[in-house]
């Protein structure tokens, strides 16, 4: 399968596509330049087969083999429990935030088993690794910015702690999200936060150019920004 798989992903490749699509993903070297929606429909298709087994054995040459492996998963039926294993065997082959937030996105079972994954997500929280944090941040922004969550999603993010930028810019992301659904609890808490002087500037940003926000909240959160 994994043989005929990446012929069908070369067939699919385009060159143009290529060059755009490395000049937003630095450092990734290895695209054949397939669209995602050329990617999605054979994930679908995937799913619907013996996925198990690919997903065990699936090799990877190319930065598409991993985007697609992700999306398999999204696509697959099963239990939470076994959903879970998969999800944890897969976290390590990230990275890149593309491929950590298109995989993210994709595990909508989440919304049905809420107290399972957020206990599953918690050592990411807590990793040294760069892009642990950032898939357990962006599931915390995909599928926790809700009353239940906010307070613990935005203890959380505090006591994050890691120099790399794609971590740190997940959670300007999350914060942004926060405040637009929540704006004065996360409001609060930016009073006092222990972000560190980037990420803090940087989830001020975000929340200015959000549409969602008031022109005059925007003067407000820009007042705020750290010198």
């Amino acid at each position: 399968m994994n043989y005929s798989i990446r012929e069908t992903l070369e067939g699919m490749a385009e060159p143009k596509y290529q060059q755009f699509a490395a000049a937003l993903l630095p450092n990734v070297e290895n695209l054949l330049g397939v669209r995602l929606p050329l990617l999605r429909k054979l994930a679908q298709k995937i799913a619907k087969e013996d996925w198990r087994s690919y997903l065990k054995s699936a090799e990877v040459c190319y930065f598409e083999e991993t985007m697609l492996q992700g999306m398999v998963l999204g696509y697959a039926k099963a239990d939470a429990e076994e959903l879970l294993f998969f999800v944890g065997d897969f976290v390590p082959r990230i990275d890149n935030w593309s491929v950590c937030d298109s995989f993210c996105s994709g595990l909508k079972f989440t919304k049905n088993h809420k107290e399972l994954v957020w206990n599953f997500l918690q050592p990411y929280l807590v990793s040294t690794k760069e892009y642990e944090i950032r898939f357990g941040v962006v599931m915390l922004l995909s599928f926790f910015i809700e009353e239940e969550y906010i307070d613990p999603v935005l203890l959380r993010l505090n006591a994050l702690q890691h120099e790399g930028y794609y971590a740190k810019m997940a959670v300007a992301w999350a914060l942004s999200l926060c405040y637009v659904k929540f704006p004065e609890t996360t409001w609060g808490y930016l009073q006092s936060s222990q972000l560190d002087t980037f990420t803090y500037n940087k989830a001020l940003q975000k929340i200015t150019e959000s549409y969602r926000v008031d022109a005059e909240s925007k003067i407000k959160i820009r007042s705020m920004r750290r010198k």
